[in-house]
């Protein structure tokens, strides 16, 4: 009988004392107005806020674009300080350089296979940069990868491999930098 107040008051001061978080699904509200595109759709958010988030309750968000490609939303709070970087999907555009893709009829897309410059095992020069400096690193790639397709490169000193953009034999970049 004497646990029965102490558990009635645990309830009743659960949700007082619970933290208050953001709620995502007003930041996808708020991305889609920014990007004028609902989740999913082509040029808004790829995905929704994943809800398992706990951000801090933040009463003003500020958005701006990633890159001048418009491939993310960058969501800020300053209230209480968090980042967020929201992926937009994008239209399948063709590598620069890639001559377009042409189906001749007759032909069925079964015989189209792509070409990988990038096969699992070769060694992969990663490079990024802008004026006036520029990183490079040396890996193994973890797997195959067309030009401008996306892969993994285990690097030596680290635990978990890399993520990078394919840009010709041998070579590649990280992802968000130009060649």
């Amino acid at each position: 009988m004497r646990r029965l107040p102490l558990l009635l008051l645990g309830l009743v001061a659960s949700p007082l004392s619970a933290a208050p978080f953001q709620d995502t699904g007003a930041i996808d509200r708020a991305v889609a107005a920014f990007t004028g595109h609902g989740v999913g759709n082509e040029g808004g958010a790829r995905t929704p806020v994943d809800g398992r988030l706990k951000l801090a309750t933040c009463p003003m968000v500020s958005m701006a674009w990633r890159t001048e490609s418009h491939d993310a939303v960058v969501v800020t709070c300053t209230g209480p300080e968090w980042r967020l970087f929201v992926p937009v999907k994008q239209a399948a555009v063709a590598p620069k350089g890639a001559a377009p893709l042409v189906i001749t009829p007759g032909i069925s897309a079964a015989a189209i296979r792509p070409v990988y410059v990038i096969k699992r095992g070769d060694p992969v020069t990663i490079s990024a940069g802008s004026a006036g400096f520029s990183i490079t690193r040396e890996g193994i790639a973890v797997g195959d990868a067309v030009v401008g397709g996306r892969f993994m490169v285990k690097v030596d000193d680290q635990k978990n491999p890399v993520q990078a953009v394919a840009i010709a034999a041998g070579s590649a970049t990280l992802p968000g930098w130009s060649e």
